[in-house]
C-alpha cells in the first residue's frame, strides 16, 4: 500500500472531524441558544449533573468539578485522549493557544483557570468546528476566548505571543509533526510551555497501519512513538522534555500520554 499524501491525510482528517461537527450542530439546531453574558466562562444556564453526562471524557478525562462549569452541550463532544489543562499549570493573566480546538471544552477550562485578565486561542482548521466553537462560546459566555481558523504546520499567529500551548489528541493527526512543532516554538514567548496529551505508538506500527487513510484520520496511523517525539521536540529547540503514559497501552499497542517541553528562556545580557 502506498504512504498517503499530506493533502490526502489532511483532507480525511477534515471530513471525519467537520462530519462529528455537522451532527452535534444538527442536535444543537433542536436545542434554543440562550445568549450568555460576559463573565469569564461563566455559564448561561445551569449544566446538566457530570453523572447524567455520558461522553468518555465524562467518565475519564475531567473531573466533575470542571464539568460542573459547563453546559452538557460543550462536554458531549469530547474527542480528546486526555486533559492537558490538568497539567498545563495555567497562571492568571497567561495567553494560551489551543491547537485543533474542536469544540472548545478544553479553551473553556483553561480561560477559567487564565482568568478575564488573560487570553485564550483555539485554533482549528474545519469551519464546522469552528461554527460548533463559537456556538458553545455564545453559550459559555467566556469573554477571554477566541477561535480562529488555520493550521498548526502554518499558524496565522504573531512571533512569540503565547505562554502556553495546549493540545489534546491532534498533533497525532498532522502529515508534517516537525512544522508543528517548528511553529509552536515560533509562537511561544521564550519560556514558553508546551503542554499536550496525545496518543504514542508503544511498538513499531507495521507498514500496513502507517498507511491506512482512516486510522491516520482515527488518531492512530499518525501516532510517534515516545523517542521519536521526544527528539522531533528537541530538534525544534525544546528543552525539558518530559512524557507520562496516562495508562497501560492499549492491547494494539498504543497508549494516551501527557507530553511536556519548554522554550528556553531568553539569555539576559551582562549589562
Amino acid at each position: 500500500m502506498s504512504e498517503p499524501t499530506a493533502e490526502e491525510i489532511k483532507s480525511a482528517v477534515l471530513e471525519r472531524y467537520s462530519a462529528k461537527a455537522r451532527e452535534q450542530l444538527a442536535k444543537a439546531e433542536r436545542i434554543p441558544l440562550e445568549p450568555a453574558g460576559d463573565a469569564c466562562c461563566g455559564t448561561a444556564e445551569a449544566p446538566a449533573p457530570a453523572a447524567e453526562t455520558s461522553s468518555w471524557a465524562d467518565q475519564q478525562l475531567y473531573s466533575a468539578e470542571e464539568l460542573g462549569t459547563l453546559p452538557q452541550e460543550v462536554t458531549d463532544l469530547s474527542l480528546g485522549c486526555g486533559n492537558p489543562t490538568a497539567i498545563a499549570e495555567l497562571r492568571p493573566s497567561e495567553a494560551v493557544l489551543d491547537l485543533g480546538s474542536g469544540s472548545g471544552l478544553d479553551c473553556f477550562l483553561a480561560a477559567r483557570q487564565v482568568g478575564p485578565e488573560g487570553r485564550v486561542v483555539g485554533l482549528d482548521m474545519s469551519d464546522d468546528m469552528l461554527e460548533l466553537a463559537r456556538r458553545n462560546l455564545a453559550k459559555v459566555g467566556a469573554a477571554n476566548v477566541e477561535f480562529r481558523k488555520g493550521e498548526m504546520e502554518s499558524m496565522p499567529l504573531p512571533d512569540a505571543a503565547f505562554d502556553v500551548i495546549i493540545s489534546n489528541c491532534v498533533i497525532n493527526l498532522s502529515p508534517d509533526k516537525d512544522a508543528v512543532f517548528r511553529e509552536s516554538f515560533r509562537v511561544l514567548k521564550p519560556g514558553g510551555r508546551l503542554r499536550v496529551s496525545d496518543i504514542v505508538w508503544t511498538r513499531t506500527p507495521s507498514e500496513e497501519e502507517r498507511t491506512n487513510l482512516a486510522e491516520w484520520a482515527g488518531c492512530i496511523a499518525g501516532a510517534l512513538g515516545v523517542d521519536e517525539y521526544v527528539a522531533k521536540l528537541k530538534a525544534a529547540g525544546f528543552t525539558g522534555v518530559e512524557t507520562q503514559l496516562a495508562g497501560d497501552a492499549d492491547a494494539r499497542g498504543f497508549a494516551s500520554a501527557y507530553i511536556s517541553a519548554t522554550r528556553p528562556a531568553a539569555l539576559r545580557g551582562c549589562c
